[in-house]
């Protein structure tokens, strides 16, 4: 039996089912209906004050039933996949469709999209419903005495660990049938330090979509060495004098600032509804030429990645900006239809509770020509930006406001004095127009980011080292 027919029992379901349950979606009418089947499990185990000392788990299952009608969205879910509560949920999506048409024409399924837990962008060999809690308390326990004994300041430690693993069937009335199989690891480990009265703390998470197999005591061992790094940097860091200078954002976790202040303006949603600062600039020079910006669902085991979207439609690699012009937006079904053009993979939901909308998967820039070396000694002074942290960003105007949690100075092209807490401030197009460096280090970082663009999506970033020539950097007087 194949995964698709595995999950179509699972949710108790028959091809039949499924199209009457499309065709009283609609019944009052509507130009197109799909119905989103999810079972998740999530378990989490957590280590503090020495003691693995929480586990819990939590089950998710149910149904979304979509009817769009024109530029109008009905959605109903249900909890219970009965086809008595199904039916009921579909008249309750149906209600939206004002042209009181009937239009009950049966649904072949035109094609199959099937990804198997072995397959796909994401394959398993030890899948995490085998995996029982005693399997992974030698990992936090590894964990902990790890940290401690890595530093005499070390007087606290936190660590988790996350797995999920989630089944997907999607059908619509164009006849797309699509199975998925979704697994998760997120390990998450947090230091406190303590110097001569002084605290500091720093934290570091690696998150893949993989089975078992990801967790290893190699991938422990490297949480371990850059927890305690990280934390013990601060130590001798401090903050810097504020005021607008050129900042050197440096490869990996920055691109977190590409994903909240650029990427979000490219997604479909903001500009079909002309609030995004890249509306209408479509095929317009935004940028240098040197800079190429991706949105990718394809990379293998990413945080982002998908085999479909949850519109059913393949995830792919989709070029927003190539060589500074704006070359496409993030679309989902509803967008791709507005601008006339194909969906691109980026309809994503947090559960089967919640309608898609377009979202980012990887967000990151490709690879510059330049060194990062060279980069910084371009530098007269400013800041090289090495950790970031959360921030603010007003999608409309692009304005944005960042933590970098740890950097340095840079004075006279050299890195000198370690600096942390600091507010990066600025605009995401003038930044992105301000970018005149760009290094050939790419690094997607595989830290556990989530998006809640209204609902929760796991995402990734990633960025080369460049150099931004002017930004606001927020420090002391």
């Amino acid at each position: 039996m194949t995964d698709t027919y595995q999950n179509m029992a699972l949710f108790g379901v028959t091809i039949e089912n499924l199209n009457k349950i499309l065709a009283t979606a609609l019944s009052k009418g509507g130009d197109y209906a799909d119905l989103y089947f999810e079972s998740s499990k999530a378990n989490e185990l957590s280590l503090r004050d020495g003691q693995v000392n929480s586990a819990g788990t939590h089950v998710d299952y149910g149904m979304g039933v979509r009817v769009l009608s024109g530029d109008k969205t009905g959605y109903a879910f249900t909890e219970v996949t009965t086809m008595e509560e199904m039916i009921k949920a579909a008249k309750a999506a149906s209600v939206i469709a004002s042209q009181n048409k009937s239009r009950i024409d049966g649904f072949p399924v035109a094609q199959i999209l099937e990804t198997k837990a072995g397959n796909g962008y994401y394959p398993q060999t030890k899948e995490w419903e085998h995996i029982s809690v005693s399997h992974k308390i030698p990992f936090l326990q590894r964990l902990n005495g790890k940290i401690f004994s890595s530093d005499d300041r070390v007087n606290k430690v936190m660590a988790r660990i996350s797995d999920s693993q989630s089944s997907i069937l999607f059908y619509n009335s164009e006849g797309v049938l699509a199975s998925d199989v979704r697994p998760m690891l997120s390990i998450v480990a947090t230091c406190i330090m303590e110097s001569n009265g002084r605290i500091e703390n720093g934290s570091y998470s690696r998150s893949y979509r993989g089975g078992f197999e990801f967790l290893t005591n190699s991938l422990i061992d490297h949480i371990a060495k850059e927890v305690v790094a990280s934390t013990s940097f601060l130590f001798n860091a401090t903050r810097p004098k504020g005021g607008q200078m050129p900042v050197v954002m440096s490869a990996g976790s920055s691109g977190i600032l590409l994903h909240e202040a650029i990427g979000h303006a490219f997604e479909a949603d903001f500009n079909r509804m002309d609030t995004s600062i890249f509306s209408n600039k479509m095929g317009e020079k935004i940028c240098s030429q040197e800079i190429s910006v991706v949105d990718d669902g394809t990379i293998p085991f990413n945080r982002g990645s998908i085999n479909f979207d949850d519109e059913g439609v393949p995830s792919q690699k989709t070029y927003m900006v190539r060589e500074g012009i704006l070359e496409s937006y993030l679309h989902d079904r509803i967008s791709a239809k507005h601008y006339k053009t194909n969906p691109t993979g980026n309809g994503r939901r947090e559960s089967f509770r919640y309608m898609p909308l377009p979202r980012m998967r990887a967000t990151y820039m490709e690879n510059g020509k330049n060194r990062e070396e060279d980069i910084i000694a371009s530098v007269k002074k400013g800041i090289f930006a090495l950790n970031f942290s959360n921030g603010q960003v007003q999608i409309g105007a692009g304005d944005f406001t960042f933590f970098v949690k740890s950097g340095y100075l840079i004075e006279n092209g050299k890195l000198t004095q370690p600096v942390k807490d600091i507010n990066i401030i600025g605009n995401g197009p003038e930044a992105l127009a301000n970018i005149v460096a760009v290094a050939s280090n790419n690094i997607i970082d595989d830290s556990t980011w989530t998006c809640g663009k209204e609902q929760y999506c796991p995402v990734s970033c990633g960025m080369p080292s460049v150099l931004v020539n002017k930004l606001i950097v927020g420090g002391n007087e």
